[in-house]
């Protein structure tokens, strides 16, 4: 397959972005399917987008850092089991290989996706603050978040937020928030894994960084005009469920 001109590629990177500042995702997990759908093959579509999510969450996080919507203590004590994870799991991802990493990526997006639409209960968000005050559970869960992060060569914000979400208890917003700032360290340790091991295409992470931080800008602007956080979560769990079953199908049957 013949990859796609570098224009395609900077206008998935303004949807990338804009995910990322609407839902708090759109880094490495959606951009490795859509790469790969542009023509971008195996390990190249799983470590390019690094170089463009680390400033994508910067830029994405800051209207709910200054909203006081993100959970900086909670988002420390995740870093803390994940960064070393994530090393351990881009060192791994060398024997996986790039194809069996890439249909990974749309079958977790339906799983996470569909629990995600459910309701949450109040007894469930009240269990899940109190989890969050665990910290040796925040710390062993965001570690394997992080492993699976570093295998995925992705930011790890479609796994973070619903385990905030569904596990930790936070609102919409607040995973939103907390997982984009996890995500902006988180992937500075993933990207010098990858790039030590020369897995980055830097002429795609170029042009997916062009479009990607504008995006970013526009979906963090479009997130303060939607009022509900059920509305949000709904349409995030959505999201996921229909674009992995999407490229999932796509992949089994290329």
């Amino acid at each position: 397959m013949v990859m796609a001109p570098w224009p395609l590629i900077s206008l998935g990177g303004v949807a990338i972005g804009a995910l990322m500042g609407f839902f708090g995702v759109g880094g490495s997990s959606v951009a490795t399917p859509i790469l790969s759908l542009l023509g971008v093959s195996g390990l190249a579509a799983v470590a390019s987008p690094l170089p463009a999510t680390m400033p994508s969450a910067v830029v994405a996080a800051i209207p709910y850092v200054r909203r006081r919507e993100a959970r900086p203590k909670a988002a420390s004590w995740s870093l803390l089991g994940a960064a070393p994870a994530t090393i351990i799991g881009g060192v791994l991802s060398q024997k996986v290989g790039g194809a069996s990493l890439v249909l990974a990526s749309g079958v977790v997006l339906i799983a996470v996706g569909v629990r995600v639409v459910l309701p949450i209960a109040d007894a469930s968000r009240e269990a899940g603050t109190r989890r969050r005050l665990n910290r040796p559970l925040l710390v062993s869960a965001s570690a394997a978040v992080g492993l699976f992060t570093g295998l995925l060569a992705n930011g790890g914000a479609f796994l973070l937020m619903p385990l905030y979400l569904l596990v930790f208890g936070l609102r919409m917003r607040q995973a939103v928030g907390t997982s984009l700032l996890v995500v902006a360290a988180l992937s500075i340790p993933t990207l010098a894994t990858h790039w030590a091991l020369g897995h980055i295409d830097w002429t795609v992470s170029a042009a997916l960084f062009a479009g990607q931080i504008p995006g970013s800008i526009l979906g963090g602007q479009l997130a303060k005009r939607v009022t509900g956080a059920g509305v949000a979560r709904r349409a995030f769990g959505i999201f996921l469920v229909l674009f992995g079953l999407l490229f999932t199908v796509y992949r089994i049957y290329r």
